[in-house]
């Protein structure tokens, strides 16, 4: 069965980078697209970046256009999320989708899901 581990979340002051990382396994992910998610406390999830297949559509949130960055790796089946600049507003767990097709912004879309990983911001 399809199964996605995330890691990386930890505890950051404000401005400070952190690298996220998500792992698939458990089937073929060809013509996959992949995202990142998030969900603060009290609030719905949703979306931070995705990216294609290929790697040649990307797209991320206003909020974290700039200071985020997506990217995969097909043979490792393994998507990262590299994010500079954090703010307090950026604390949320942090959660890998996965679906078969264009990426997409929208939680609904995504067929498998990672449990999250948690970051914290600290001002």
């Amino acid at each position: 069965q399809v199964q996605l581990v995330e890691s990386g979340g930890g505890l950051v002051q404000a401005g400070g980078s952190l690298r996220l990382s998500c792992a698939a396994s458990g089937g073929t992910f060809t013509y996959y697209a992949m995202g990142w998610f998030r969900r603060a406390p009290g609030k719905e999830r949703e979306f931070v970046a995705a990216i294609s297949w290929s790697g040649g559509s990307i797209y991320y949130a206003d909020s974290v256009k700039g200071r985020f960055t997506i990217s995969r790796d097909n043979a490792e089946s393994t998507v990262d999320l590299h994010m500079n600049n954090l703010a307090p507003e950026d604390t949320a767990v942090y959660y890998c989708g996965i679906r078969r097709g264009p990426p997409t912004d929208a939680v609904d879309d995504y067929d498998y899901w990672g449990q999250g990983t948690q970051v914290t911001v600290s001002s």
